[in-house]
């Protein structure tokens, strides 16, 4: 039989799988997967519930049906300043990582330069490469994350096509500052360069940190991809609704690559993402307050256990090292021994780098606390023996 794709055929189980099926095995506390494990709100299940049945279950309009175009553009003015139309620079997606997919799609051609951070989300880079794209990788160092702007300047040239931004980020709980995003800025007008942000936890920032959307900065909207996602911003990932926000041009070609990976998405979510999208700012202030609590919990239990724990200011997850504790392997080995014998589950950091570059941090792990608070505290309770661990 002939070699079927040769780059898909290469890559491993993910760690997350792996880990995930080690923390069932084990019966382990898991804190490796992203994800709530309550509900979202009410009032946007039963909308769902209610407008499967109201006759509309057909194909719904390629870039998303009007009331949640509308909703989208609308939180973009409400929450970041940005002035959209509905009609022309909002398109719908099967989830975030969907629109990532479609946002490259429709920008990268074979031998483009893509600049990317480190450490990352690990869809970025298989997707650049079945794209034809040169990655640039640029690395943010611990504890703080902050910008090398060196770095980032050597890296943008006349072949980078666009920069991937993540922010707030995943794996590392970074917001990018105001100054960071201009500084970056500067170098798209410079080299006449796009950006794709995705920002999915644009919703969990934790003060002082205050998300800013790139796109919103003087003279970006022009050249800025900009990605939301329901299932963060309403706790129910499982639902798999995204939004991508780009001047019409570029949406115009996003929609093209949408129709090309999943034509559309089930209209009854859509139209409940809608009524989220439009609920009152309250709301949006309580997720984040109720994930700061969740955070500051693990953090609290993680540092009583003799870890270091490095700064967080939004998303799902906390990353914590493990240098101190005398644990004599590297961070797949520790999270593999806190979960057989620990029961407590994370995901190791090195997990986030181009494999193919040089090593990143070996004693770093990271912790979600998107959980409920029992769940939390059971794990920290498990974790307070993390000094007795055998490598």
């Amino acid at each position: 039989m002939k070699p079927a794709n040769a780059m898909l055929s290469a890559l491993p189980t993910t760690i997350f799988s792996v880990m995930s099926a080690l923390a069932v095995e084990y019966d382990a506390v898991n804190l490796g997967q992203g994800f709530p494990d309550t509900e979202g709100p009410a009032d946007l299940i039963d909308a769902a519930a209610a407008a499967l049945r109201d006759g509309r279950n057909q194909y719904p309009p390629l870039a998303g049906v009007p009331e949640l175009r509308m909703a989208v553009a609308s939180a973009n003015a409400r929450f970041c300043g940005i002035e959209v139309d509905p009609a022309t620079e909002v398109v719908v997606t099967c989830g975030a990582t969907e629109a990532i997919t479609a946002s490259l799609m429709a920008l990268v051609n074979p031998g483009d330069e893509v600049v990317v951070f480190e450490p990352l989300y690990d869809t970025y880079l298989p997707v650049l490469r079945m794209l034809g794209a040169v990655v640039r990788p640029v690395r943010l160092m611990p504890p703080h994350w902050s910008l090398p702007r060196a770095e980032l300047a050597a890296a943008v040239g006349p072949k980078t096509k666009a920069i991937l931004l993540n922010t707030p980020m995943n794996p590392t709980g970074k917001v990018f500052t105001r100054a960071e995003l201009e500084f970056i800025a500067d170098l798209m007008v410079c080299h006449d360069v796009y950006a794709v942000c995705d920002e999915v936890y644009e919703h969990l920032t934790f003060a002082p940190a205050r998300h800013v959307a790139l796109m919103s900065l003087p003279g970006m909207k022009a050249r800025t991809i900009r990605i939301g996602s329901a299932g963060k911003s309403f706790s129910m990932t499982g639902w798999k609704v995204g939004y991508v926000t780009a001047p019409a041009p570029l949406a115009a070609l996003v929609a093209k690559a949408h129709q090309l990976l999943t034509f559309t998405v089930a209209p009854n979510l859509q139209r409940a993402v809608a009524i989220g999208l439009e609920k009152d700012t309250g709301y949006f202030l309580q997720l984040s307050e109720s994930m700061r609590q969740s955070r500051d919990m693990l953090v609290k239990g993680l540092r009583d256990a003799g870890f270091e724990v490095l700064p967080c200011d939004g998303s799902y997850f906390v990353i914590a090292d493990f240098a101190g504790l005398g644990f004599a392997g590297d961070d797949v080995a520790f999270c593999e021994a806190m979960t057989r014998q620990l029961r407590v589950t994370a995901i190791p950091v090195s997990a986030f780098y181009d494999p193919d570059g040089g090593p990143g941090p070996r004693t770093l792990v990271r912790f979600a606390f998107c959980k409920r608070p029992e769940v939390i505290a059971e794990a920290v309770r498990r974790l307070a023996h993390v000094d007795g661990l055998r490598g």
